[in-house]
């Protein structure tokens, strides 16, 4: 039986849980800390938080929300969002993370991510994947959180990442992000058959079963979650329970 992970996705701007469209028009929805603790008691597997603006400004500014969560939650925390340096990673592990995720200082320094891997092991680094479509099978990388484009075609990105010592992927659709439309089962499957390493996708879950069958469909290790749970329109029993009725094993 396939096993599916299930991961509540929360981007962050100031103190606030923003939510956008394609990354854009980001919309203020309250306190991440209360919507975690929500999730955590609602059984997620995993959470992700994600500073949107801190490669922008230069900074990451999630210490006080980690803090607020690791000491209410106990799933694996993962923490994305102005990393530029080693110390910066361990940073924000000594406040309660368990994986750092990055994106833009992983392209602009791609030593970073060996440096990440053999100072605190694969296992910590994921690799965040902003991927906009630009034509029939050609996804391209964009960083500042989808802001700039780079010219990168996302699945040799991927691949290289990986080789480097990332030890997971955030595989983020730009063009599905937000608009409920279901998640990119081309883009997925494109990267996911080039590495070894486990794949999350993001971006595009309009309902439970879009979760459910983007398993089916690729070779997929979990799915991160935002507009569907923050909205309040289905629950993670919700999510869980298409996974469930399309034969996947699921932690309940």
């Amino acid at each position: 039986m396939k096993k599916a992970r299930v991961i509540a996705r929360l981007d962050i701007k100031g103190e606030n849980l923003i939510k956008g469209v394609q990354l854009e028009g980001l919309r203020v929805l309250g306190k991440p800390s209360e919507f975690a603790r929500k999730y955590y008691e609602d059984g997620i597997d995993e959470l992700i938080y994600s500073d949107v603006v801190a490669s922008l400004y230069g900074r990451n500014s999630l210490h006080d929300v980690i803090k607020a969560t690791a000491s209410e939650t106990f799933v694996p925390l993962t923490v994305g969002g102005g990393v530029r340096s080693t110390a910066d990673v361990s940073d924000l592990l000594s406040v309660g993370a368990d994986k750092i995720s990055i994106n833009t200082a992983a392209v602009r320094n791609s030593q970073l991510i060996t440096d990440i891997a053999n100072q605190f092991g694969s296992q910590c680094c994921v690799i965040e994947v902003q991927a906009k479509k630009y034509g029939s099978n050609d996804w391209r990388v964009m960083v500042d959180n989808g802001r700039e484009p780079t010219g990168l075609s996302a699945t040799e990105w991927t691949q290289q990442a990986v080789a480097f010592g990332a030890g997971e992927v955030l595989l983020t659709s730009i063009d599905r992000d937000g608009t409920r439309s279901g998640v990119d089962k081309e883009l997925i499957s494109a990267v996911a058959k080039l590495v070894t390493v486990p794949v999350i996708a993001s971006g595009g879950v309009g309902r439970p079963r879009d979760a459910a069958e983007a398993f089916n469909a690729t070779n997929l290790h979990a799915i991160a979650i935002a507009d569907l749970l923050h909205y309040g329109r289905f629950s993670v029993a919700d999510v869980k329970q298409a996974m469930v009725e399309q034969g996947l094993g699921v932690r309940i």
